[in-house]
């Protein structure tokens, strides 16, 4: 016998009605997926932020050439390596200070720019509206030893009656107000620091000598951008020859520098076409200007001046003399005439890519020249080309034209010098870190000697 007919009916709704229920939920079933998965990446991209920030926070370590990231612990500290020495001990005179790591270290920067008097405005780069401070925050850490922490008393104490010499181009005139701010900061009174002529800090050609009254000693930077003299060319030359450079002779100022008792030596920076052969200044050795000679070989012969100088000229018993190596620019796009700029830099470069390839040419005319010489020389080399060339983000870039005309044109950047605080302070480190190496080595020698006698 046949169901009722409406129950039949009532049967084939409720089937119907749950064929459009499921339609329903198939419809939005691909929605539920969208959300689940736009959720699941959030959480994932909020746990590599999250973990990035710990990697700042406790410190990122900026590898060598074959290294990947490695993390540290908190305030740079490095993982114990129980293979790393002291660099002023005994065990510590083999170790290569230039060979390292940048490493975050929560404890710099060692000054503040608004606490230091001696510097110029275009290298007050977070009073000039730098917004990032993360440059301020690497320490070099070399490989296989621990430099010494920087105390600025001991270092003043330890020039105590004596001169410390810069000579060189802008970017020595850099280091040199670096090292300025690194010991005034422990000297409460500032007026007890002075320049002895009454000459400001600003950008001029000449000399400035600052005096640490208190301990009647003299921190001074000679401008000498080739270290060679550059003069006016003999008579009758070429009238596109409006000066030389004499490859063969030191700067005139040379005389002022060699009895000083700490000299640093740079140059590099003026050695190419534009500001040289480009502006009509040829190259010149005895009385004949050399018109065919290319800035490379010009700048060879000056290197090996300058080594001939301080070998015949300087008494280095006495005189501790450094040479520092070329500090690489770091233009992207152009170079400082074409719109090169480096303002989007904000931490350090894990290989060299935007050290143009003449830097390198360069630094190896500079080490073939040394190491040619190293059986006579006397004197340290900072080796730090390798190192800085790691610093991109570490220039002035928009940020060099003072509070009130910062930023500069985004065309018109400074990719050559060095905001400070920042990296020539870790030239001044290492600098410092030689300069009691040889203090300390002097006096375990006398020590020998005098327990032998």
């Amino acid at each position: 016998m046949s169901k009722n007919p409406s129950q039949d009916d009532n049967e084939v709704f409720q089937s119907y009605d749950f064929l459009k229920k499921f339609k329903r939920l198939r419809l939005i079933e691909p929605y539920v997926g969208v959300l689940g998965f736009f959720f699941v990446t959030v959480c994932v991209i909020f746990c590599f932020c999250y973990l990035d920030y710990r990697a700042v926070e406790k410190g990122y370590r900026v590898p060598g050439k074959s290294e990947r990231f490695k993390w540290l612990k908190v305030d740079g500290a490095l993982m114990v390596d129980n293979t790393r020495v002291e660099f002023l001990s005994e065990n510590g005179s083999g170790c290569d200070l230039f060979d390292g790591d940048w490493v975050w270290d929560e404890k710099y920067p060692l000054y503040q720019s608004k606490d230091c008097r001696f510097l110029d405005e275009g290298f007050r780069c977070t009073e000039n509206g730098r917004p990032d401070l993360f440059y301020t925050k690497w320490r070099w850490q070399p490989k296989h030893c621990n430099l010494p922490r920087f105390d600025p008393k001991l270092m003043l104490e330890k020039l105590r009656n004596k001169r410390l010499v810069f000579a060189g181009d802008s970017i020595g005139r850099n280091q040199w107000e670096s090292l300025l701010c690194m010991l005034s900061s422990v000297v409460p009174n500032k007026d007890s620091i002075y320049e002895v002529n009454g000459s400001p800090i600003t950008k001029h050609k000449g000399f400035l000598v600052f005096k640490f009254k208190d301990y009647n000693c003299t921190v001074e930077y000679y401008r000498a951008p080739f270290l060679v003299l550059q003069s006016r060319p003999p008579a009758g030359s070429s009238e596109k020859i409006k000066t030389t450079l004499k490859v063969d002779q030191m700067d005139w100022n040379s005389w002022k520098w060699k009895d000083a008792d700490v000299l640093v030596f740079n140059t590099g920076h003026w050695w190419n076409y534009e500001k040289t052969i480009r502006g009509g200044c040829y190259f010149q050795e005895g009385a004949e200007v050399k018109i065919e000679m290319k800035v490379e070989h010009a700048y060879r012969r000056s290197i090996e001046t300058v080594v001939k100088w301080i070998h015949n000229e300087v008494n280095t018993s006495k005189t501790q003399v450094f040479f520092r190596t070329f500090a690489p620019v770091h233009f992207r796009g152009g170079d400082w005439r074409t719109g090169g700029s480096c303002h989007v830099e904000t931490l350090p470069e894990l290989g060299t890519s935007l050290v143009p390839p003449e830097t390198w040419v360069q630094f190896k005319m500079v080490t073939d020249v040394l190491s040619a010489n190293k059986r006579t020389w006397k004197f340290d080399v900072l080796n730090v080309t390798y190192m800085t060339a790691q610093r991109k983000d570490g220039h002035s870039s928009l940020y060099y034209m003072g509070p009130k005309a910062s930023p500069a044109p985004i065309h018109r950047q400074d990719c050559s010098h060095w905001c400070l605080p920042g990296v020539p302070d870790s030239w001044n480190e290492l600098l410092y870190a030689l300069f009691l190496k040889r203090k300390t080595t002097h006096a375990l020698n006398t020590s020998t000697y005098s327990s032998q006698a």
